[in-house]
């Protein structure tokens, strides 16, 4: 596959998860909770988890922003649930490599559509847009 091919591939990847996100909504009772903001383009989530016995049980999240923070949102909680909050960290280890350029290793963890954003290093303005939920995410497991 092209070049080309792969790029235009990624952009319909992250279009579908912005146009029809994944896990977008609230959880009530008990939860992790956390809300970020990127102050620079006004992008803001609010993450929710639920973790039961070492393990994300449930991940979804609300916000306003850019087409890439709220994709990256809707791909980190299909890519979290069911994973031990060890396995969680690490992936949002992995992406935060994969956002700064740095070839990793994703441990033998799905990717899923997560790779779709790969290309976001080549604007590094948007980078803080793609780790907004992921930070979220760290903040709420290390928290809780």
């Amino acid at each position: 596959m092209s070049s080309y091919d792969l790029d235009t591939l990624y952009r319909q990847v992250i279009m579908d998860h912005y146009k029809n996100p994944r896990n977008r909504g609230e959880l009530s009772g008990d939860t992790l909770c956390v809300n970020l903001n990127n102050p620079t383009c006004g992008d803001r989530v609010q993450v929710q988890m639920n973790v039961e016995d070492g393990k994300v049980t449930k991940a979804v999240f609300t916000g306003e922003g850019c087409s890439i923070s709220m994709a990256s949102a809707s791909m980190m909680t299909q890519a979290v649930k069911g994973l031990t909050v060890e396995d969680a960290l690490k992936l949002s280890a992995f992406f935060s490599d994969m956002m700064q350029g740095k070839a990793g290793d994703a441990g033998g963890l799905d990717l899923g559509d997560i790779e779709a954003l790969s290309g976001v290093t080549k604007f590094p303005a948007r980078i803080k847009c793609a780790t907004l939920a992921w930070k979220a995410l760290e903040q709420g497991l290390y928290k809780g």
